[in-house]
């Protein structure tokens, strides 16, 4: 049975390049026999905001709190995350950052007792997830050897180092297509057609759990 693959999508204005990029992303999952479960974190409405008990709970008492979370779409989420086998996210990149409602979803979604455990303050991290492969899709208007030079690619960081120990360490892929406003009808249509094709080369044989 093929594990469903959870896809992201972080960017406010409807008809974006970014939303192309998911409907694209999408039917290459479903082409390929993949079960998706998609969410555009803007039209859902999805609420970032820690509450100060979220943000300052901790120990097991922190498991126990964040298991009764009132919120049915973040319960629904953090249900999805849980059985899946990968993660796709499509954002731009806003300041060497994703935008400010992805950042919320990772502080509300990956909590103790959901995405990991750890046995002791500072630890590394157990994972309690699934997740064999990580797919991120970044816009950018910052050149290559700008981002790289200057400040040292902090998304590629933010996703392969700092967040993968807590996905399950799957395999991690990142497509970074750019000047994305210098780029014209032609480029784009490339574009979506490479990233169609590397989402059906990675998910293609997708397992159920880990391998």
């Amino acid at each position: 049975m093929t594990a469903p693959v959870v896809v992201l999508l972080a960017h406010p204005r409807p008809g974006s390049f970014n939303h192309a990029l998911a409907d694209r992303v999408v039917a290459a999952l479903e082409q390929a026999g993949v079960p998706v479960r998609f969410h555009d974190l803007y039209a859902e409405g999805f609420d970032p905001v820690l509450t100060a008990e979220e943000a300052y709970t901790s120990g097991t008492r922190a498991e126990e709190f964040l298991a009764a979370e009132p919120d049915p779409l973040v319960r629904r989420h953090r249900e999805e995350l849980r059985d899946a086998g990968g993660l796709v996210a499509v954002h731009p990149n806003w300041w060497g950052k994703p935008p400010a409602i992805l950042s919320g979803w990772l502080d509300r979604i990956l909590v103790p007792g959901v995405a990991y455990r750890l046995s002791a303050a500072g630890g590394a991290p157990e994972s309690l997830l699934s997740l064999r492969r990580l797919l991120v899709v970044n816009t950018s208007d910052t050149t290559e050897e700008r981002e790289r030079t200057l400040f040292g690619d902090p998304l590629d960081a933010i996703w392969r180092r700092c967040l993968a120990p807590y996905l399950g360490e799957p395999e991690v892929w990142r497509l970074v297509l750019r000047v994305l406003a210098d780029a014209g009808a032609d480029t784009r249509v490339r574009w979506l057609d490479e990233v169609e094709g590397e989402v059906a080369r990675i998910f293609r044989a997708l397992p159920q759990g880990r391998e």
